[in-house]
């Protein structure tokens, strides 16, 4: 199963990278439960893992899917065909669906600085965080006056020190190795 998640995972990366780029989540999301569904029925499944030629077999599930399928996710069932991976339809839905939840999951970033920061500073900090992280933040602003200047930036386990503090500790670590 593992290996199956393994090589569906580039497959589910690509759709759903192209779906929040052209703002079609839900399109994609839909042509991919009723092709994931077509594909795990027992006489199509035989179908898609036959020796059957690419074209023939990419054609079938075109034709049965066709009312959910437009140029792009019909190239992208022809990519699959192609690549003899339409049976990993199932396993690319399940790793669009958690792309989908991690997308829209929020996380909450502590922001530990030596002075209060400002509403333009806090915008920033978070547009930059987003930015990285690739999902909606949550900042929690801390104060501690032993940084002397600037501010540390902590979620999970990225840690971004921008402090006096932390950049005078670094020199120390320096200057002792």
């Amino acid at each position: 199963m593992a290996d199956l998640i393994t090589i569906a995972r580039p497959y589910a990366k690509a759709a759903f990278d192209f779906a929040v780029e052209r703002n079609s989540i839900e399109s994609w999301h839909k042509m991919l439960v009723l092709t994931s569904q077509v594909s795990k029925d027992a006489q199509v499944r035989s179908i898609l893992t036959s020796d059957m030629k690419t074209d023939s077999v990419a054609n079938l599930l075109i034709n049965i899917c066709k009312d959910v399928l437009d140029e792009f996710s019909t190239n992208f069932i022809k990519v699959m065909a192609e690549n003899k991976r339409l049976s990993l339809l199932p396993e690319v839905l399940t790793l669009f669906e958690q792309y989908c939840l991690d997308k829209d999951a929020q996380a909450d970033v502590d922001v530990i600085s030596a002075n209060e920061l400002t509403s333009e500073q806090l915008n920033k900090i978070s547009i930059a965080v987003e930015k990285r992280l690739s999902r909606k933040v949550k900042l929690k602003c801390h104060i501690d006056k032993s940084l002397i200047s600037g501010f540390i930036i902590r979620t999970g386990d990225m840690v971004i020190d921008s402090s006096i503090r932390g950049r005078l500790n670094r020199l120390n670590d320096a200057l002792q190795s």
